[in-house]
Order: structure tokens, then sequence, then C-alpha cells
């Protein structure tokens, strides 16, 4: 393993650089990635593939090409509809040897509509059947959202928080968490915590960095997630978004040919200098690669600071679907407390 390097980043994280050695075809091919210490003592690497949106056919491919060119970390999610394809894939890559079980960090999230106390650990079993696992990293309440329309959020979050913590108890997942969850949620969330949220995860890019929710995350020890780093474009016709806008953006554009890097690379990299996790999503061969090539070059400070000032700020993945005139969200202020 080479030195370990340690840096403070958000929620209270630290940056743990260790180097990770494939095996069987790719024995040669040896990757340097950082890992981020969870408030559970669980270290997390710091750049992850994401698969929403994949399509059918496409995300076993694009696991298997991950995972081979060094990626350590899977993003799923039951309502993807696509874990089955993950779990194929995972389960030839551990065939091959080109990784354990335990060398690989998968995560997965819990449904709006099994959020009551007994469909929670259903729900789970699900996703390790279509997985072909034993148990997740680290499972995470998908929305703060139930589908039901009430005054109040039926079941309550602390009924499905209660039933996820007993799910580290049963060793079904290593760490539990939360996404796109707003501060005062999470603030809510820890007087009745008994496991405290070890991650949230969120939309987060130069175009919407939410300053102020990194830095309630870090005073809660809750560690940040970045979901949609390169602004979703492909989701952009159906949650009505100009989502090209964050990849196009003409500072992103100016850095990217400054240092000789793709617009999505700079992307990433100010993610991973702010001390996020990021979750990059591709399935072609060579974005998945160039993706993660961003750990033996950085910003200069200026180019940190001109993407941190970007205006005006705005949500792309806005919510609106899930606002009902019944509640418990009938305005987005609602649902992101803001």
């Amino acid at each position: 393993p080479s030195p370990t390097l340690m840096l403070r980043g958000a929620g209270r994280a630290l940056l743990a650089f260790t180097t990770v050695v494939g095996r069987a075809e790719m024995a040669v091919c040896a990757t340097t990635q950082p890992m981020i210490t969870l408030n559970n003592g669980l270290a997390m690497p710091q750049v992850g593939l994401g698969t929403w949106k994949s399509k059918d056919g496409l995300v076993k491919n694009a696991v298997m090409t991950a995972v081979k060119s060094g990626y350590r970390h899977v993003d799923c999610a039951a309502i993807y509809g696509n874990e089955h394809e993950v779990g194929e894939a995972l389960e030839e890559l551990f065939a091959q040897g080109v990784v354990t079980r335990e060398e690989i960090w998968v995560t997965s999230k819990l449904w709006n509509s099994h959020h009551a106390a007994n469909d929670v650990p259903a729900a789970l079993e699900k996703t390790l059947k279509d997985l072909r696992l034993d148990y997740v990293d680290l499972y995470l309440i998908h929305w703060p959202v139930t589908g039901i329309e009430a005054e109040d959020l039926t079941p309550p979050i602390e009924e499905t928080w209660t039933a996820m913590e007993k799910l580290v108890d049963a060793g079904k997942a290593k760490s539990v968490g939360v996404s796109n969850f707003s501060a005062k949620k999470i603030r809510d969330m820890l007087p009745y915590c008994r496991i405290v949220p070890a991650v949230n995860q969120v939309e987060l890019h130069p175009l919407w960095r939410q300053d102020a929710l990194l830095e309630a995350c870090e005073s809660a020890g809750v560690h940040v997630t970045a979901y949609s780093p390169l602004g979703s474009p492909d989701s952009a016709s159906h949650l009505k978004h100009n989502g090209k806008s964050v990849m196009a953006h003409d500072a992103v554009i100016a850095i990217a040919k400054a240092l000789g890097k793709t617009p999505a690379q700079v992307l990433i990299r100010w993610a991973v200098q702010r001390g996020t996790s990021v979750l990059p999503k591709s399935a072609t061969p060579e974005r998945i690669v160039a993706n993660l090539d961003v750990f033996d070059w950085a910003l200069t400070d200026d180019m940190k600071a001109n993407l941190d000032a970007i205006e005006p700020q705005g949500r792309l993945l806005h919510g609106e679907f899930w606002l009902k005139k019944g509640g418990p969200y009938k305005t987005l202020s609602d649902l992101w407390d803001d």
C-alpha cells in the first residue's frame, strides 16, 4: 500500500489513500483510490459508478468495465430496475477473481412505497436477491417521501429509520443513511437516532453547490455524496431541466481546456476536492475509465474558486413530482425546507 494521507473532509470524513490492485486479467492494472471514512469507521471509495438511467442490457457491461478499470464502489437502487444486471456482473467478477466481495462497496436504496416498518426488511431482501449478495455496504432511504397523501408524512421517518437500524443489527446492511434529505430533516432525525445516518446522498455540482447543507451535515457527522455531478443531462427531457448547462458552462469548459481534461473530469475532481464522494454515471467504456482518472492532478485554487462562485444556483432534480395538494409536500419549500 502507498503511504496514507489523511485529510479532513465533509461530514468529518477522512480521505485515506490506499492502493487497490486487481487480479486475473486486471493483475497489471493498479489504481490509487481515495477512501472516505464514515462515522461508523467503515471506509467507502470516494468515486463510485452511478447506475441511474442506464439502459437495459448496458448496466452489466458498465459494472464489469468499471470494476476492471479500478472502481471499487457501485451505486444502485431498487427503483432503477437494473439491480439484477449489477448482480450478474458482480457474480462474474467474483468468480473471475477480479475482486472479492470485501473489496467492493455496494450501495442501494429503499423506495418510497416500502417505508412501513414491516416492508423495509422485505425490500432489502429483494435487493439482495437481485444483487446476489448477502449484505449491502450502505442502504439509503431514497427520498423523504412515501406517496401517501396526508398532512403528515405517513409512515413517519422515525418508523422507517428504526427499521433501517435493525438491518444493521441483522448484518444485512453495514451502514445506513438517507438521500435527498434537507438539513432540517436530518436535524429532526438526530433525537431518535440510535445510529446516525452515515451518508446523505444529494444532487451536487457547481451550479447547485448546497454549501449550507454540507456544513450542516459535517456538523452532524454525516458524510455527503454527490449524485448527478455532471448535471444529469440524460434526464433533462423527462424532468424538464437544462442538465447540459453544467458540463457546457463556460467556466467548466475553460478549465477543461487549460488542464487538457474533459468537462466531466473537471466536475468530478471538483467534487473530490470538496471532500464529498461522487457518483458519475456512464455506460460508455471510455468515459467510465476517464471518469476515474481524477486522482493524480488537481484544480488550482483559482480554478476551484471560479467553480465555487458560479451563479445563479439552481436545483435540476427539483422534486416537483412529489408534490400533492393534500400534503405532506404541497410546495417545493415543504419538500426541501428552503
